[in-house]
């Protein structure tokens, strides 16, 4: 199970410090090349800037994220680095974040250049709208057309997450549910059924949710 942002969402915010305006951005990337594409279209957009610093780390199943960062003719360590350290400390995965300069006149200093991407990075954060994802069992179940609208909707109002909805001479629900409520699943559909359903595992399915 974890954090990450909407899909979907751009978050922009803008700061300057020292005559330098710092544009910070913020978007979902699930693999490398979505956060190669993230990174190329900001550069796109704002090609007349001094820099287009840049970080990004993403879930990988069965293994650890991968991390990147990006200096971008920053000093080394000044830009990159502290764009990831504020990303790894939001406890989210699947997302990049690029910060544009444009150069003020003025010098900030390796400190100050630390301190100023830090704080971009963190900015565009705190306005992030967040999802969770986790690892949920289906429970696939076939019931008669008349009794198939009744009974999602009830599951629906009860918490239950329905995964999909396939339509024929039965329709079948697959319903994704954390594996320990899947007794209190079962029990609902036999209630909801008076017993006729037979409900079976089908599997397992990353699920999204809006973040608690």
């Amino acid at each position: 199970m974890y954090e990450l942002p909407r899909a979907d969402d751009i978050v922009q915010t803008e700061w300057e410090i020292k005559r330098s305006r710092f544009i910070s951005f913020i978007s979902r990337v699930r693999n490398e090349e979505e956060a190669r594409q993230f990174i190329s279209d900001i550069k796109h957009a704002y090609p007349d800037a001094r820099h287009h610093c840049s970080a990004y780390l993403y879930h990988v199943d069965n293994s650890n994220p991968v991390e990147r960062s990006s200096d971008d003719g920053e000093p080394s360590g000044t830009a990159g680095a502290p764009i990831l350290d504020v990303l790894r400390g939001s406890g989210m995965l699947d997302i990049a974040c690029v910060v544009v300069r444009y150069f003020g006149g003025i010098k900030l200093g390796a400190g100050g250049l630390v301190h100023a991407y830090s704080h971009s990075a963190s900015l565009a954060l705190a306005e992030v709208k967040r999802m969770q994802r986790s690892r949920q069992q289906l429970i696939a179940v076939e019931l008669p057309p008349a009794d198939a609208g009744r009974t999602e909707s009830q599951l629906r109002a009860k918490g239950f997450h329905v995964h999909d909805i396939a339509y024929g001479q039965q329709v079948t629900l697959t319903l994704a549910v954390d594996p320990k409520k899947e007794e209190s699943l079962i029990a609902q559909l036999a209630a909801l059924t008076a017993g006729a359903a037979k409900p079976k595992r089908a599997g397992e399915s990353w699920v999204e949710s809006p973040a608690p």
